[in-house]
């Protein structure tokens, strides 16, 4: 059903191993794009999947960070060591394939032959020559989950794969520039409820954090944070809160930011008409705002994300 897409930076790690019997009970399937050399954080996330009995895909061949490696990278070489010496026999744990636009079709078959014995999920990203795919796979394309990337490909090619277990990927998250310029509260998605009508077996996202990859991390001059919710009187749509300081003219005290952003909430928490699920990750937001606490921004975007998972795993919950 749900496959959040989390790339592999430590708070998104965080997030995945801290939820991970969240993401079982739910039965949601998170997609890892590891992006840092050292896998640390990403072998104890994978561990806590392992440990719920819980499933994940970890994509083989990363588009962003430290293992991207070159222009066409077939896969991270220290990346499919990791994971068949620390998850050999794994069927907790899927390997990802990233179809890029910039790969051809015999780049892709030697990728998917390498790794054909753990049943990899493919994720479309831009390589456009679906016909001939099918063709090389055959009927092992019906034995595989297929991710379409919803910018990179389109209704004609997804339907070439109309037999398989498919999953359509899209940003519902629309960052600006500076945090300032974000609206108060603006829609974020309706695929939880729609990806039926799309044809598809299931849906994705990148959570409160967007499809555009930055290393860069600065302290902003304006703290946001964001909190989906779903709306019921918008037909079960999502939602987004930004919750945000006053603009400042300088990046010095983020905790004093932060402590304005987090008054922003209250204030709407407290409100009857917010919709805003009270989960752990707002419980938590409400623990430190009483303790006039700041936990760092990586901590921010984590409780973000739980907080979006939780929100998600309830809905499906209660839709039944």
């Amino acid at each position: 059903m749900y496959h959040p897409y989390f790339r592999g930076r430590q708070f998104e790690l965080i997030a995945v191993r801290e939820s991970a019997n969240l993401l079982k009970s739910a039965g949601f399937r998170p997609i890892i794009e590891p992006v840092r050399s050292d896998f640390g954080s990403l072998h104890k996330a994978l561990d806590a999947i392992v440990a719920a009995d819980g499933n994940a895909i970890v994509i083989i061949n990363p588009q962003n960070g430290e293992l991207s490696g070159g222009t066409t990278p077939l896969t991270s070489e220290p990346l499919s060591d990791f994971l068949n010496v620390q998850f050999p026999d794994s069927k907790n744990i899927s390997i990802g394939i990233l179809l890029k636009q910039e790969m051809n079709l015999k780049e892709i078959t030697a990728c998917y032959k390498e790794h054909e014995d753990r049943t990899p999920v493919l994720i479309h990203a831009g390589f456009s020559n679906a016909k001939d795919l099918v063709e090389e796979l055959g009927e092992q394309t019906k034995e595989h989950r297929h991710v379409f990337d919803a910018p990179s490909c389109g209704k004609l090619y997804q339907r070439h794969f109309k037999d398989a277990f498919r999953i359509l990927l899209k940003d519902g998250f629309k960052r600006r520039l500076n945090n300032k310029e974000y609206p108060r509260l603006e829609p974020f998605s309706d695929l939880h409820v729609t990806f039926p009508d799309e044809g598809m077996d299931g849906f994705g996202d990148f959570l409160i954090v967007g499809s555009d990859y930055s290393d860069a991390g600065t302290v902003p001059y304006t703290l946001a944070i964001h909190l989906t919710f779903i709306d019921p009187d918008q037909d079960n749509s999502m939602q987004i809160y930004h919750f945000k300081s006053k603009p400042h003219i300088t990046q010095k005290d983020p905790g004093g930011k932060f402590a304005e952003a987090l008054d922003d909430m209250m204030e709407t928490l407290d409100s009857p008409d917010s919709n805003i699920l009270e989960t752990a990750a707002v419980k938590e937001f409400r623990e430190l705002h009483a303790k006039k606490h700041f936990p760092g921004l990586g901590h921010i975007k984590k409780l973000s994300m739980t907080h979006h998972l939780e929100t998600l795993a309830n809905y499906f919950q209660t839709v039944g």
